[in-house]
């Protein structure tokens, strides 16, 4: 009969933050086993050894390399993989002989362990169980005395070994994080934690209730004396002491994309929510989440200079602001306002920054295919601030010049004769099966994306949440066996002699 595997959790380095089934998992074992390097100590051992038997077998996994180049064939990867081969055929050998094996983590056995690989070559042969152990994480909030997450916060853990710019991202756009695996990645975790604004926020957590144990501003920490047992930790932000207002703040202009949440780039999310304060249309603000320690000033959607006058006078007392867009801020809406009015002179000295955001053009042609394969143009059809006329020559032109043509603003409750005049001023330079993609509230919950001819664009189903993508000459439209219609437009254009 053969014997129980155990995955055994030992918690972050103190014997008496072990749990009850650990002890007496470790305590019954026939073998204990644990993973070490080439030195051949090991930090899971010696936080069980209080509770280790006498008689017991123990093995030592022995890593045949950690950081350092190898001649394997396979590479690093292929080295660690046939050491987790032999690995496993050693604690098979013992569970054949029907004794229990116990392998011993530092933490959670499921989280950044090294028994994973074992469970991963064992469990589907051997009963097995999964004590879980208190992480680094939990331990390094607890060291610290800060809460991690509180109310709608998320937590975002991220292994300090991804490349800068994604490091730099996912901090941006984190509401509480915390980064492991430092030592080495300490100088770019750091950079990191500059370059997303998140530097002043950071803790640093060592060997956390371990012998050794050190906490501190991880700004203040030498990059010299940095550990592998070592985590970068940015607590809850609810009821924390607001900062010193600095002389002026900033204003950055946010694009939310067509719908919100799915559709925000990292870089808008982490200024969305680093700000103090969000401006905006009221609709548009719906999309960004509440949080405790911000302020929101929402308002009509024909108020834009107001609007953007208002964020900057926020941000001349010292208060970081978002100006929240729909789409892409520079595209039909806020970034113009904003920049306008931040020309004056009594704003000159605040920054403003636009971020970009997914365009609603984009958006729909994304959801019919791609019809903005090739050259196109961009037309608001709303004669609010723009004659008729200047909209009507400009349809021409690109009709003229053989154009994709996305048209936002194309009709409202009191403008309902444009998209007609539209289709007809097109119908003269395109013939009547050229495809139009009709999409309303893309990412929206009554999202409809339609591919139609030109000639049956039916002006009645237009409002202000539709977008519509006139084809070129060029532009196919084809239903394909799933029975979407979809619509794109070639690169190649043909040649004119």
């Amino acid at each position: 009969m053969s014997g129980k595997l155990y995955g055994v959790g030992l918690g972050p380095g103190d014997p008496n933050l072990l749990t009850v089934a650990a002890v007496k998992a470790i305590s019954e074992a026939d073998v204990i086993a644990y993973h070490c390097a080439r030195h051949g100590r090991s930090i899971a051992r010696s936080i069980a050894a209080p509770y280790l038997r006498e008689g017991q077998i123990e093995e030592r996994l022995m890593y045949p390399l950690t950081v350092e180049t190898t001649d394997h064939p396979g590479g690093y990867r292929g080295a660690l993989d046939d050491f987790y081969a032999e690995a496993a055929a050693t604690l098979a050998a013992h569970l054949d002989a029907g004794r229990t094996v116990a392998v011993l983590a530092e933490g959670d056995p499921f989280f950044y362990g090294s028994y994973q690989h074992m469970h991963k070559r064992l469990a589907d042969r051997y009963d097995t169980t999964v004590i879980p152990g208190v992480t680094s994480i939990s331990a390094a909030a607890a060291r610290l005395g800060e809460p991690l997450c509180e109310d709608k916060e998320t937590l975002t853990v991220i292994p300090g070994t991804l490349d800068e710019d994604e490091l730099t991202a996912r901090l941006a756009a984190a509401d509480s994080a915390v980064v492991m695996k430092l030592g080495r990645t300490f100088t770019k975790v750091r950079t990191a934690l500059e370059s997303s604004g998140r530097l002043d926020d950071a803790h640093y957590v060592e060997r956390a209730f371990m012998a050794g144990e050190r906490t501190g501003r991880l700004a203040e920490i030498d990059p010299e004396t940095v550990p592998y047992f070592s985590v970068a930790v940015l607590p809850s932000r609810v009821e924390t002491e607001p900062a010193e207002a600095p002389e002026h703040g900033e204003v950055v202009v946010v694009g939310t994309g067509p719908a919100g949440a799915p559709w925000l780039t990292p870089e808008s999310r982490g200024a969305l929510a680093n700000c103090d304060d969000l401006v905006g249309y009221t609709t548009y603000l719906d999309r960004v989440p509440a949080r405790p320690w911000q302020r929101r000033h929402g308002s009509d959607n024909k108020v834009e200079s107001e609007r953007a006058e208002f964020a900057l006078d926020l941000a001349r007392r010292g208060r970081r602001v978002a100006v929240v867009s729909g789409g892409d801020p520079g595209v039909f809406a806020m970034a113009t306002a904003v920049l306008e009015v931040a020309c004056e002179e009594r704003y000159a000295d605040i920054p403003v920054r636009v971020l970009p955001g997914v365009t609603a053009a984009n958006a729909a042609a994304a959801k019919a295919g791609a019809p903005l394969g090739h050259d196109y143009a961009t037309i608001s059809l709303s004669d609010r601030l723009k004659p008729w006329e200047v909209i009507a020559e400009r349809l021409h032109a690109a009709a003229a010049a053989d154009l994709v043509v996305a048209l936002y603003n194309p009709g409202s409750k009191s403008r309902t004769w444009q998209v007609a005049k539209a289709r007809e001023l097109f119908l003269e330079h395109r013939a009547p099966d050229t495809p139009v993609v009709v999409a309303r509230d893309v990412g929206g919950p009554e999202e409809s994306v339609r591919v139609v001819r030109l000639t049956d664009l039916d002006p009645a189903v237009v409002d202000m949440r539709t977008l519509l993508i006139i084809g070129s000459s060029q532009t196919q439209a084809a239903t394909r066996g799933t029975g979407t219609t979809i619509a794109w437009t070639p690169r190649r254009y043909p040649e004119t002699r």
